[in-house]
């Protein structure tokens, strides 16, 4: 049996995208998202709580964060889970887990903070995939030596 490995999240930005060209000039981006979930407790109070999520996304989704996106942004995230290991300075093993997004859709539109065009193409780019970037211009997937 095959295993399952899709992530779906909507949350804000915790930072601007911090995009990093690799070789061959090709764009990654990483931004820290929030989600919060809020309940009521057995006495009635509210509490929230709130999980941070590392998203990376790559090529034509990473442009598009550096464009559109900002801290706070409210997006809909869709990808893959993906754990990768490397060895600091000191040679200490060291685990990151990540969500690699291969959709994305904006959900904020407020043009008075720059966050999308004002020119009328919001609709016309809310939503991204990886699907939307032409196949010539994907090379291998350079995941497994992310730099940061």
């Amino acid at each position: 049996m095959r295993g399952v490995n899709r992530v779906m999240l909507i949350g804000n930005l915790g930072k601007d995208p911090d995009v990093q060209y690799l070789e061959g000039n090709i764009a990654v981006a990483k931004f820290p998202l929030a989600t919060t979930e809020t309940y009521k407790d057995r006495a009635g109070k509210l509490i929230s709580q709130t999980e941070w999520h590392t998203v990376v996304l790559w090529r034509g989704l990473a442009e598009l964060a550096q464009k559109y996106l900002h801290k706070g942004s409210l997006i809909y995230v869709e990808g893959r889970l993906r754990t990768r290991s490397w060895e600091d300075k000191d040679n200490n093993k060291k685990f990151a887990t990540e969500i690699v997004g291969d959709n994305l859709i904006m959900l904020d539109k407020r043009s008075d903070h720059g966050a999308y065009p004002s020119s009328g193409v919001s609709d016309q780019i809310e939503g991204f995939s990886n699907e939307d970037i032409p196949p010539s211009s994907l090379g291998s997937d350079p995941s497994e030596g992310l730099p940061f």
